[in-house]
């Protein structure tokens, strides 16, 4: 932790009301970039994607259910993988719960791996999550949406994040966002990846409002501390 000023309460109030003013200065540019992005231009989803879900199999507009928007999270989750990715276990703990409020706003969220549903169902139950988590295996839906890569591709082949130039590992984290019209045709709106992520988790929103922070300067990589909530030693 920096050493910080020990000051009165008059003086801390000042400086507190002098730093309102650029929060208020960034609040308003979220505001613009939120509507900016809700004017992007919209591209016509041509493929018929198939996932298995607890219900059977599905297309991408069953997982709209009865809404007009559809949010898919991309966990980390290979058809190999014994267990889910921690950083996607650590986004996802702020995933569960929300879809009871997204559905009053028109919005469906899913999370979609590529793990079979097995899988998929055992790890959900041992994180105690609630929201409806889908298996794209055999389809090409991770790869077009490029969080996925086959084992033979040469990693500065794989596009991701809007460049080629390499990721690290055959499964990638993101976020991608659909709409239908009411003729029941799919858009693809909007996708995140890599930091674009970072303000869907909530637990890093509130490490930032603390003296220390994210606290990861001197780890020999960011997220290095996460574990998956239950595989903290204390």
């Amino acid at each position: 932790m920096n050493k910080q000023n020990i000051v009165s309460r008059e003086e801390w109030l000042k400086a507190r009301k002098e730093f309102l003013e650029k929060e208020k200065e960034f609040s308003k540019l979220r505001d613009e970039l939120s509507a900016e992005r809700r004017r992007l231009p919209w591209v016509k989803v041509e493929k018929d994607y198939v996932f298995e879900t607890p219900q059977g199999k599905k297309t991408l507009s069953d997982l709209f259910e009865s809404k007009s928007q559809l949010i898919v999270y991309h966990f980390m989750f290979g058809p190999d993988w014994e267990q889910g990715c921690p950083s996607c276990s650590f986004l996802s703990d702020s995933i569960s719960g929300i879809n009871v409020h997204l559905n009053h706003r028109d919005i469906n969220l899913v999370v979609v791996s590529r793990a079979k549903l097995d899988k998929l169902d055992a790890y959900k139950k041992r994180m105690g999550w609630d929201f409806t988590w889908v298996s794209s295996f055999g389809s090409d839906f991770n790869f077009d949406y490029n969080v996925s890569f086959k084992s033979d591709e040469p990693n500065e082949c794989r596009y991701y994040n809007f460049e080629s130039g390499g990721f690290p590992a055959d499964e990638g984290p993101g976020v991608s966002v659909f709409a239908k019209d009411k003729t029941g045709q799919v858009f693809h709106t909007y996708s995140s990846y890599a930091r674009g992520l970072d303000f869907l988790i909530n637990t890093y929103n509130y490490m930032d409002l603390t003296p220390k922070g994210r606290d990861e300067d001197e780890l020999p990589y960011t997220m290095a501390w996460v574990r998956r909530h239950d595989q903290y030693e204390d």
